[in-house]
């Protein structure tokens, strides 16, 4: 075996200095006859795919180490409840079954409290697109997400009736120069955020590869449904935001927190899943505990992509404001896909995941959109428990991505987009406005969740082409 160094495990991604001492002792005892070369592209291998080399015992301890078998925290086995908690459904008729049987499910766990389910509810990953949780000193990574602190935000512009259809060369331009969409690349400036000062992506030794990826993707959005979009709110009297009741132009966002994101659940998930053992159709819900190392070190890296999420979204509003000479009146945002800290009615202290899910307490604003071609609600939550303080995160989709797709044609969205007066940047047939449930209908059925403060309606929207 050629001489193994610290630096040269470094080069191909192994930065944990507990995962590098332990690659060379275990290089040094079983992998005496290999070349450097050789050694390099094996661990290059386990890297890349760590779960085919836990049945290897030469590789067995790297592997494990690698996904987050710590040794010394044994795995432990969970049985499920016998009956489901309390979870309150809103909307229900509007829910597909598989989405509810999801939220069965997680109301099960023995961590669980209490559930809700919101009227935009359709089946996610673990826990539902529209599924709130309740836990007792336990954190579920894939009911959080793996888009950790996808948010909205929307910025009120000082600016009068008609401005957008006015000025919408310059805004065209001004989204296609300062927003970037997609998992490659990022903006031609560089941007700045304290964010990026963070201590977190040194304190956990996993985080520090994807320190440079978060610098190119700060101030970027997403695919899929992630958008960036010009249009007009209307508020309403006496809203919260203390504005006069009128028309204003505004700028709305929809999106998270990037690769860095993702590699957090994923790394989390795969800790959870190993350390906490359920029947094998709900393993996905397998959660950490908040006293333990995984629990605490999660919470920390989850509470980083969520300040990454918001940072995100105010380099996108400062350089589209910055670029047109606008100026914000006030920005309204808030996250879903998040864990929370929160008390039940009957005071215990839990831990609320929202994921695709709008908290919602008594006075808080919140966004929930429609559709590229439906508006978007302003609204101040009621604070209501039986919905654990929380309402819809949009409209909630009405199809799959693959129907959505399979049931429209690029000239017949053209067509609905025409006729909705909107301009769409990029976007594909997969989020066609049809593939969304009616907003309205949405709305109405959390009437008793939220107070409607005004109303915003897109007309040039930017979006991913891909």
């Amino acid at each position: 075996m050629g001489n193994l160094r610290t630096k040269d495990l470094s080069k191909i991604g192994y930065h944990n200095d507990q995962l590098r001492s332990l690659v060379i002792g275990v290089a040094s005892k079983n992998f005496k006859h290999h070349s450097k070369q050789q050694l390099l592209d094996l661990l290059v291998n386990i890297k890349n795919n760590p779960e085919a080399f836990l049945d290897n015992e030469l590789t067995a301890k790297i592997a494990a180490k690698m996904i987050g078998k710590v040794e010394g925290v044994p795995s432990r086995s969970f049985e499920l409840r016998d009956e489901p908690v309390y979870c309150k459904t809103y909307g229900g008729k509007g829910i597909e079954a598989s989405a509810k049987r999801q939220m069965e499910l997680a109301n099960l766990l023995p961590v669980s409290l209490q559930g809700a389910l919101m009227p935009d509810a359709h089946m996610g990953f673990g826990l539902p697109i529209g599924g709130v949780l309740a836990t007792g000193n336990a954190v579920i990574p894939y009911a959080v997400g793996m888009d950790i602190g996808c948010r909205m935000a929307l910025s009120i512009i000082d600016g009068s009736d008609g401005f957008v259809q006015r000025f919408a060369h310059q805004i065209k331009q001004a989204l296609k120069d300062h927003t970037h969409f997609g998992m490659e690349g990022g903006l031609d400036m560089r941007q700045e955020h304290e964010v990026l000062d963070s201590p977190v992506f040194n304190e956990l030794s996993f985080l520090r590869p994807f320190h440079g990826k978060a610098v190119r993707q700060l101030g970027t959005s997403g695919n899929g449904n992630h958008f960036v979009e010009f249009g007009e709110i209307e508020l309403l009297a006496d809203n919260i935001l203390g504005l006069p009741s009128k028309k204003y132009p505004a700028l709305l966002t929809h999106s998270g927190s990037r690769g860095l994101g993702s590699a957090i659940a994923k790394h989390y998930t795969q800790i959870a899943m190993n350390t906490c053992k359920l029947p094998r159709y709900a393993q996905q819900l397998a959660w950490l505990d908040m006293d333990g190392e995984a629990g605490k070190e999660y919470w920390m890296a989850m509470t980083l992509a969520g300040d990454y999420a918001k940072a995100c979204h105010e380099r996108i509003h400062a350089n589209l404001l910055r670029a047109l000479g606008l100026k914000a009146l006030r920005v309204v945002e808030n996250h879903h896909n998040f864990a929370w800290k929160e008390h039940l009615a009957d005071g215990r202290e839990v831990i609320i995941h929202r994921k695709g899910a709008t908290p919602a307490h008594l006075g808080e604003p919140g966004i929930i959109p429609g559709s590229m071609t439906a508006p978007a609600y302003l609204v101040s939550g009621k604070g209501v428990s039986d919905a654990l303080y929380s309402a819809s995160h949009g409209a909630g989709r009405a199809m799959s991505r693959q129907n959505a797709k399979d049931s429209m044609t690029a000239s017949a969205m053209k067509k609905l987009l025409a006729n909705a007066g909107v301009t769409l940047i990029g976007g594909t047939v997969e989020e066609n406005p049809l593939a969304y449930k009616d907003i309205e209908t949405v709305i109405a059925a959390q009437h008793e969740l939220v107070e409607i403060q005004g109303k915003f309606f897109p007309q040039i929207v930017r979006m991913n082409k891909e």
